[in-house]
């Protein structure tokens, strides 16, 4: 068998992983979009390291967007398989993929007008029309190929090659990929953790441990770091909220996604409320795709860890409280913008590159009184990855906004495993494993990791380059 790596080599987004059986049968592991310079973005999530036509079927961990971002540009590119997830995964992908394509309309939209303002003050200049990469009507047909599985139930995909979802941890419906191929009498067993999550994190259940098997793709990109514990986390943040919101009366602009880290910050800041610590801030939660993806937490309560169930046998509602809102309406979240008011305000996108986040980091990111609140991996191209790395100045709307607000950077709230949550979950797979490959993380950070993994115990670890392949 073939395995060639189509996204996630020596970086973290564009998840997609080509496995060719013996007898030709194509197999892709997600089908993620490529987050980070723009320009470059648009050539790779365009372009095709493979036939679209020719791929059999596909198998999505879960519905983050640098996973399952160009699902529906498969499908019109002529891809025509069924796409397995988990039920969760398939509700949430959904809302993901449609909200990305109207995130594509309107940055087509705003792009074509600017064009052709230059062609108004040029007449001689010359330009292509900005299309989207794909349209609400595609992902429309894309939802029609899913076929969404339980956890822990084997399934035949085809003969000889059977399916089970583990748990991973990370987000709600989110899986390891577990395969089992029988080819001429001998088996093989190959495992993708999709992105493994963290035990004793809040709202979900631990990541499950995946079945042995002789092949696996692993995920590395907190491969060179330790979490803060949790304890330490809530206090620390708690710690900026006060410093920030009662001390500077500034606010607390939060970049999240959209899609379980609004969740967790949420669940976080209802349980300091219950425990009397909040004080009188008002929250929000300024972003429509986040309001249907907790309404969507609401409806999976199978994924919810038993920390959670009992928590609401005491709060029925761990997602809203008193001074909470959720913001859909965009009047509502200019008002925002304008109000001088101590405030928490969480908002998408988490990299900091598209959404309603922009327009409040713009406003508010010269204040020495406000704080920006990282929490989470940014690409580092984005304008959140360039305020992880200390960046004076960062450019938003065509415009360079000076750096004077505080900046705090949280990885802790990450749904990502640190260096050693990753080898605990790996750990179970040394007697079996013959080749490892990591992906999905910087090429510095997966060289660390190699070396940590290696003095645990695997060996023929490998760390592939975008488009190479290898016989297994």
């Amino acid at each position: 068998m073939k395995l060639k790596f189509c996204g996630a080599s020596r970086e973290v987004t564009g998840s997609c992983h080509l496995l060719t059986l013996d007898n030709g049968y194509k197999i892709l592991l997600d089908c993620g979009m490529f987050q980070g310079k723009r320009d470059d973005d648009d050539t790779m999530n365009t372009s095709w390291p493979f036939q679209p036509a020719e791929i059999d079927l596909l198998i999505l961990s879960h519905a983050h967007i640098d996973h399952c971002g160009r699902i529906p540009k498969l499908v019109k590119d002529g891809f025509r398989g069924n796409i397995y997830c988990t039920h969760a995964t398939r509700d949430l992908a959904s809302i993901m993929l449609m909200d990305t394509a109207h995130i594509q309309e309107r940055d087509a939209e705003f792009d074509n007008k600017h064009l052709e303002r230059k062609k108004q003050r040029n007449p001689n200049f010359k330009y292509t029309k900005v299309k989207p990469i794909y349209n609400a009507a595609d992902v429309a047909q894309a939802m029609k190929l899913f076929v969404s599985v339980s956890y822990d139930r084997w399934i035949d995909l085809v003969k000889g090659v059977k399916l089970v979802f583990t748990d991973a941890g990370h987000i709600l419906g989110s899986a390891s990929v577990n395969l089992v191929i029988n080819t001429g009498g001998d088996e093989m067993r190959i495992a993708f953790t999709g992105d493994i999550g963290r035990p004793n994190r809040p709202i979900l259940r631990d990541p499950q441990d995946m079945w042995p098997a002789d092949v696996i793709i692993s995920e590395s990109t907190y491969g060179d770091k330790l979490h803060l514990e949790k304890p330490a986390e809530k206090a620390r943040f708690l710690e900026i909220v006060n410093q920030t919101c009662f001390q500077r009366r500034g606010k607390v602009i939060i970049p999240a996604f959209s899609l379980g880290r609004t969740q967790e910050l949420v669940f976080i800041l209802d349980q300091l409320v219950n425990e009397g610590q909040l004080g009188n801030i008002p929250v929000f939660v300024d972003s429509p795709l986040a309001v249907n993806a907790t309404d969507i937490f609401k409806a999976h309560s199978e994924c919810f860890d038993d920390e959670l169930h009992r928590y609401i046998v005491k709060d029925p509602d761990p997602f809203g409280f008193k001074r909470l809102s959720y913001i859909v309406d965009v009047r509502e979240s200019k008002k925002l913008n304008s109000s001088k008011e101590p405030a928490i305000i969480i908002s998408a996108a988490g990299m900091l590159n598209a959404g309603r986040i922009q327009h409040h980091v713009y406003n508010n990111i010269e204040n020495p009184n406000n704080t920006i609140l990282l929490v989470g991996y940014c690409a580092p191209y984005t304008p959140g990855g360039q305020l992880q790395r200390g960046a004076t100045e960062i450019r938003l709307f065509g415009e360079d906004k000076k750096v004077n607000a505080q900046i705090e950077i949280m990885d802790s709230f990450s749904a990502h495993g640190d260096q050693k949550e990753m080898s605990d979950f790996l750990n179970n797979q040394i007697p079996s494993c013959k080749n490892l490959f990591l992906v999905h993380g910087e090429y510095e950070t997966q060289l660390k990791y190699k070396t940590y993994l290696r003095d645990k115990g695997f060996s023929s670890i490998e760390i592939p380059e975008f488009k190479q392949e290898f016989s297994v």
